[in-house]
């Protein structure tokens, strides 16, 4: 089975190097305005939303200004391109695969002008608990208070696919809380919350921030109830938390996740899109620094695996021009 790991280097700035992408110059009126729909602050999806935006501006002899807003996640970026609010955005390889076929949150209504462009990073779910809250395995959630996601977020979607696998509703915790991702920590260091689940690519600032402040520890996920999710459906895969990248959190943490991706609607146009994915992977190896999920890309992976709508014909363009695919 395949299993995502990843990496263990040091933050080193990378999200405030994201953050800082170029600012546009004086709007022309030939310039074209593009929007992306990322996540919460101190989540990756942020990062991949910033880090494209900013190459996207730095492209010379083109008129792409991007934008990459702090969004509700992957439900709500697929929303929002489907609306024309928003013109790309990154979406949970789970949430893409659901939305292209009409299942999970958009149970009846398949969109099937959503296209990929390509897949990010590997991201799991990441369950944190208070060290003094008794919760040792999953099956100790019955009970205690959890975060459990804001509606429209990618732990929300994944956390709901686990609950499903359990026998669970909300009414299995004490509190059911719907938090975003920028304020779960708090609320687990403030005793709001016994525990809160994240997708997310590693190692994170939010995760990061919850075990500074309160003694937490990562809890595993990998019953056979967990077992059941990856064996059904495509687009899970066993996952391993390295150790040592949280304190209090020495040792390697299995769990299961999805993986990020990178979509837009098959309205978009083709120009705009290959420009954009130009911009990313002819400077690919300053994108890889932006942030340490992104280590270990691997282009020909990124363009072929992980997605379940089909390509944008102008990424499609650009993946041909390079051999990645026919």
């Amino acid at each position: 089975m395949k299993r995502h790991v990843f990496s263990t280097t040091a933050f080193s700035g990378a999200l405030l190097a994201a953050a800082a992408f170029a600012s546009p110059a004086m709007a022309q009126d030939d310039e074209q305005f593009i929007t992306i729909g990322t996540g919460g602050q101190t989540g990756v999806y942020y990062v991949v939303g910033q880090s494209i935006c900013r190459l996207v501006n730095r492209l010379e002899d083109s008129d792409i200004k991007c934008n990459a807003p702090s969004t509700g996640g992957s439900v709500a970026n697929i929303n929002g391109i489907k609306s024309g609010e928003l013109d790309m955005g990154v979406a949970q390889s789970d949430v893409q695969y659901q939305a292209y076929n009409g299942t999970g949150n958009f149970e009846g209504e398949p969109y099937e002008e959503l296209r990929a462009v390509f897949r990010v990073h590997g991201e799991p779910l990441t369950l944190l608990a208070r060290a003094d809250s008794g919760i040792e395995t999953l099956d100790d959630l019955e009970g205690k208070r959890v975060n459990i996601g804001n509606p429209g977020s990618g732990q929300r979607n994944t956390m709901e696919v686990v609950m499903d696998a359990k026998g669970w509703t909300e009414d299995t915790f004490s509190l059911a809380s719907q938090l975003d991702a920028a304020e779960q920590a708090a609320a687990l260091a403030d005793n709001n919350v016994d525990a809160m689940v994240y997708v997310v690519g590693h190692p994170n600032g939010s995760i990061q921030e919850a075990t500074t402040t309160v003694d937490a520890r990562l809890i595993p996920l990998n019953d056979e109830d967990i077992q059941g999710i990856v064996d059904e459906y495509p687009y899970y895969s066993a996952s391993v938390i390295p150790g040592g990248l949280y304190r209090g959190n020495d040792e390697d943490v299995e769990t299961f996740g999805v993986a990020a991706t990178f979509v837009t609607t098959a309205e978009a146009d083709e120009e705009v899109i290959y420009q954009t994915v130009k911009a990313v992977f002819d400077n690919f190896d300053r994108f890889k620094r932006l942030h340490p999920a992104f280590e270990n890309l691997v282009p020909e992976e990124m363009v072929t695996q992980g997605l379940s709508a089909p390509l944008h014909d102008g990424a499609a363009r650009y993946y041909r021009e390079q051999g990645w695919i026919e």
